[in-house]
């Protein structure tokens, strides 16, 4: 019984503490004192110290013993990696995906667009971002592959800690961000061909552009939003 109760709160302590780093409240750089977090989250030392332990495991902070913990900053290196890992699991998901799921993801997420807009112009970044993590998932979720999906939510937090790392940035290009989503679901749409067309036909080669107009549109939408280099 105690173990599982020791279990929950160092659960409860993990997600408050990974909260604080995604939202900002805990920046790269910052020293996180075991006692202050307990006392900030109101619990003991000992799930603040289990929780400390697998934000180190997971790469979230370094723990210097009698010091406390330092949250890392994220690297020019680290934020390429996960543009480029967003690229390959969206782009192939899609690739994937059979051509009705396309088409049937492109007209569900047409909504969303306007839901988006009103977000940034509230400048409400966490629902903003929450936004935006559905949008990009649904690419995967497309393929109707679990395996697929489970690993493109493992993302999830590293997504959030560079959004709201980019708060202002995203909204200064708002209207560069809502223009890149629509561009990206019109050419989902058009890659979305009712039935499986033969290869030697007109239609699968018109889908294979969109295709690749659609991997175009994701790589130059995601180099913008992390300000990387082309």
């Amino acid at each position: 019984m105690h173990a599982a109760a020791d279990e929950s709160a160092a659960s409860r302590a993990y997600r408050a503490i990974l909260d604080g780093i995604l939202s900002g409240v805990h920046p790269g750089s910052s020293m996180l004192s075991e006692s202050a977090v307990a006392s900030s989250i109101g619990m003991s030392r000992t799930p603040v110290r289990a929780a400390l332990i697998r934000l180190q495991d997971e790469g979230w902070l370094t723990i210097f013993p009698k010091r406390g913990a330092l949250v890392r900053e994220v690297s020019a290196q680290a934020v390429a990696d996960l543009a480029g890992s967003k690229v390959l699991l969206e782009s192939g998901a899609v690739r994937s995906a059979p051509p009705t799921s396309r088409r049937r993801t492109a007209d569900a997420l047409r909504p969303q667009l306007e839901a988006q807009r009103e977000r940034l112009e509230a400048r409400d970044l966490p629902a903003f971002v929450e936004l935006s993590i559905e949008f990009h998932r649904s690419f995967v979720t497309a393929a109707r592959n679990a395996v697929l999906t489970e690993l493109y939510d493992r993302l999830a937090d590293r997504q959030r800690f560079l959004l709201f790392s980019y708060g202002r940035r995203l909204f200064d290009r708002s209207d560069e961000i809502l223009t890149e989503h629509a561009a990206m679901l019109d050419a989902l749409h058009e890659a979305g061909a009712p039935g499986q067309a033969p290869p030697e036909t007109g239609e699968a080669a018109r889908a294979e552009r969109a295709l690749a107009r659609f991997e175009s549109l994701l790589r130059h939408h995601l180099n913008e939003t992390y300000r990387l280099d082309p």
